[in-house]
């Protein structure tokens, strides 16, 4: 498994040279956690990561065909969404504010880097996450940390 650091100082090159900047188009819901909330990630090819949320993060679940849910800090949750309306089952509708930078994880990029097709990697909480061939890679605005979108996810809820 790659490190959250190693992953981000190996990326951040390819970031420059191939990657893009996509801005997320799709409404989430969203609810505060109350603390010890395991989630785990699935999307339509699988599991993509386990979290355990703290009191004050924020659950977080797409808009997407597989509906997968995901933990973020407050701060994260704050700088990336803007509150919509209240909805149902606790959560609320949110609207995305910010964009990120990412890059596809194509045959011809991962042989390029000597990476096999399917990899895990240390996710920004600690967990294991895995990428797949044409899955993203990305990185919020400040470059700071690395994670997964799958690509039926990515296409269904970014835009260039």
């Amino acid at each position: 498994m790659i490190g959250q650091k190693k992953l981000l100082q190996l990326i951040l090159p390819l970031l420059k040279s191939h990657g893009k900047v996509y801005k997320k188009h799709q409404h989430i819901f969203a609810k505060r956690a109350e603390g010890g909330e395991a989630i785990q990630t699935i999307t339509a090819d699988g599991l993509e990561t386990n979290n355990i949320a703290v009191n004050g993060d924020f659950i977080v679940k797409n808009q997407t065909s597989a509906a997968e849910m995901y933990i973020l800090t407050e701060d994260k949750f704050k700088a990336r969404y803007a509150f919509l309306k209240e909805s149902e089952d606790g959560f609320s509708e949110y609207i995305p504010t910010g964009v990120i930078h990412a890059i596809e994880m194509t045959p011809t990029l991962l042989k390029a880097q000597d990476w096999p097709n399917e990899f895990h990697f240390e996710a920004p909480w600690g967990e294991q996450m895995v990428v797949k061939e044409n899955d993203f890679l990305a990185c919020p605005p400040e470059l700071n940390e690395v994670y997964r979108i799958a690509r039926k996810e990515f296409f269904e809820t970014y835009v260039e």
